[in-house]
């Protein structure tokens, strides 16, 4: 390789002085050469391992007892061209063969080229197969070719194998945070910090969680951490980034996001961060360009779609968010938010009657059972196409619901099911055409298969109102309330825990749900308002179910739920009989 791209020269120089200061310990055991590059090479020193090698070879190593190393160390540098040349050949000596071919998967991985990555993995499992780290990376390679069930026992596996592995740890860390929760994945991050205490990439993920369980002091401690260990990693900044914009500085968290890495500015989670940044700091039209590509990305992500939405409506692109998303907004399973700001961009455009139909539609408020999703694909299209791929089998499952046929839905979801049996995603399209054709116990069991994997707060929802419709309500509210416990920001799940909570006449623990919903993001949803006014009446304190309620009934005047709130308010209130009976003579006209 050459100094010169990508390089500093003073790098090198520290690199070599800090192995020179390495080399003075008086206690320290006395290591070869390739123990000492080894040694560089579990600190992620792959710069310092480099020169190790390098003396190695000028004293008449031979390249096959370096190679697997030199590939590493290239690998650890982000020099996958230089790797490639150490690794592709697979010339490594009997000692270095199980790692050689460890590292060429992970290069082959790095660049996408999953086929060959297995093919590199199947050989160094020729040579070892009791390696904690090999199976960590052979999951990682499952779970991004689909088949994420054999992901998961390949992380159990490599945790039976090293119960002390930080890798091994980590990587069950972030499989139990997508299927369990964030907060059951702290205890395996923090194993895995016990034992690995200056890995920063290992501290960031772990920072990152904190920071979804709002733990923002936490958080704000391990990017410390990670600012003495490395001063110069810009993942600290992406990280503050996000801390600032929790706290509503947003004008801060703009400035520290562009001075995170592109990596991470590009990654969905940083594009999303971007987008949301520009939308508060009036940036509309850089928030729109952003959103839009990831949209682009992530079509069926409804966070996304609202914000894109929010930035054109704010930017004053009527006629574009129109063009976006008005036959969308008519579909029943379209969100309130988004209806609203497409009838306001028809009420701009002077389009009064579209308007009406949108702001309408806005206020009734949606049923709590679910909305089969249309296809943007023609039926016979995707009866054509048949369950091939992914895409192919959601459009036909799709079709076939919204055409009336949830038998043939079922049939092709399970004959993809079949052929991906390890798929998260085939497991819960699988669930979702059985729960359209009323096959609830099928459903649930292909829900609950596929949470082992990964629980979004989709799939959950989908699963109580699978266990409700079967009658099993207590286990559905416990779905529910440790879901929230996995993730306590979520709105809908504590809004939903609040309801059930009414429901019951517990309207204690009902205040504490519905506060921790609209302290989250809450604030500006007239349902939510007017329940948690509700509540206050119920509980005595008249003066904050008045103000809630008209601060709710302010939002969407001609929301049901904000209207009846509103009136039973002023029925509380001296001398408020004659706003109340206006109110429900009100209520009554409004359509259910």
């Amino acid at each position: 390789m050459t100094f010169t791209r990508n390089r500093n020269s003073w790098k090198v120089a520290a690199a070599a002085l800090c192995l020179a200061i390495a080399g003075c310990g008086e206690s320290a055991p006395e290591l070869t050469p390739i123990e000492q590059a080894r040694s560089a090479l579990a600190r992620g020193d792959g710069l310092g391992a480099e020169l190790i090698l390098r003396e190695m070879m000028a004293n008449g190593a031979s390249r096959d007892d370096v190679a697997a190393y030199f590939g590493e160390a290239e690998l650890q540098q982000g020099e996958l061209a230089e790797a490639r040349q150490w690794l592709e050949a697979g010339e490594f000596s009997d000692q270095s063969r199980g790692h050689g071919f460890h590292m060429l998967a992970r290069l082959e991985m790095r660049e996408g080229n999953l086929p060959a990555a297995g093919e590199a993995f199947d050989k160094s499992l020729a040579v070892t197969r009791e390696n904690s780290e090999l199976w960590v990376d052979i999951g990682r390679l499952r779970y991004r070719g689909g088949e994420q069930v054999q992901a998961v026992e390949a992380s159990l596996y490599a945790v039976e194998l090293d119960p002390e592995n930080a890798a091994a740890l980590q990587f069950r860390a972030q499989l139990v945070r997508d299927s369990e929760g964030m907060n059951a994945a702290i205890p395996w991050f923090e194993r895995a910090i016990e034992r690995n205490p200056k890995n920063v990439e290992l501290l960031g993920d772990y920072a990152a969680t904190l920071g979804e369980l709002g733990r923002a002091r936490d958080m704000l401690k391990v990017v410390r951490d990670i600012a003495r260990i490395d001063p110069t990693n810009r993942r600290i900044f992406y990280l503050q980034a996000v801390l600032a914009a929790r706290g509503s500085k947003f004008e801060l968290a703009q400035t520290l996001l562009l001075r995170a890495s592109k990596d991470d500015r590009e990654k969905p989670a940083g594009m999303l961060l971007s987008g949301i940044i520009d939308i508060e700091n009036g940036n509309y039209a850089s928030a729109a360009q952003t959103l839009e590509r990831l949209a682009s990305q992530q079509p069926d992500n409804g966070r996304v779609r609202q914000l894109l939405a929010r930035a054109l409506s704010l930017g004053g692109n009527d006629k574009e968010l129109i063009y976006r998303y008005g036959e969308l907004a008519r579909r029943p399973s379209a969100s309130p938010y988004l209806r609203t700001l497409v009838g306001r961009s028809y009420e701009a455009l002077d389009d009064r009657e579209q308007a009406a139909f949108f702001i309408d539609a806005a206020a009734r408020r949606r049923p709590g059972n679910l909305v089969a999703v249309q296809s943007d694909t023609a039926l016979d299209v995707a009866e054509a196409r048949g369950p091939e791929s992914g895409l192919d089998a959601l459009a036909l499952v799709r079709g076939r619901v919204n055409g009336g046929d949830a038998g043939g839905a079922a049939s092709a979801a399970n004959a993809f099911l079949e052929r991906f049996k390890g798929s998260s995603d085939a497991l819960t399209l699988a669930g979702d055409a059985n729960l359209a054709a009323r096959r609830n116990n099928i459903a649930i069991e292909r829900y609950a298969q596929a949470a082992s994997i990964r629980a979004p707060w989709t799939l959950t929802r989908k699963r109580i109102v699978a266990l409700d419709a079967s009658g099993k309500k207590d286990e559905a509210l416990s779905l529910l309330a440790n879901y929230l416990v996995g993730d306590p920001g979520n709105v809908e799940a504590a809004t939903a825990l609040a309801i059930a909570a009414g429901s019951r006449g517990d309207w204690h623990g009902a205040a504490v749900f519905a506060d921790h919903a609209i302290a989250n993001g809450g604030m500006r949803d007239p349902v939510l308002l007017s329940l948690r006014a509700e509540i206050a009446i119920r509980t005595g304190d008249s003066a904050l179910g008045i103000e809630l309620a008209e601060v709710a009934y302010s939002i969407q005047p001609m929301s049901r739920e904000a209207t009846k709130a509103l009136a039973i308010a002023y029925r509380q209130l001296e001398g408020g009989e004659q706003l109340a009976a206006a109110l429900e003579a009100k209520l009554a006209r409004l359509p259910d």
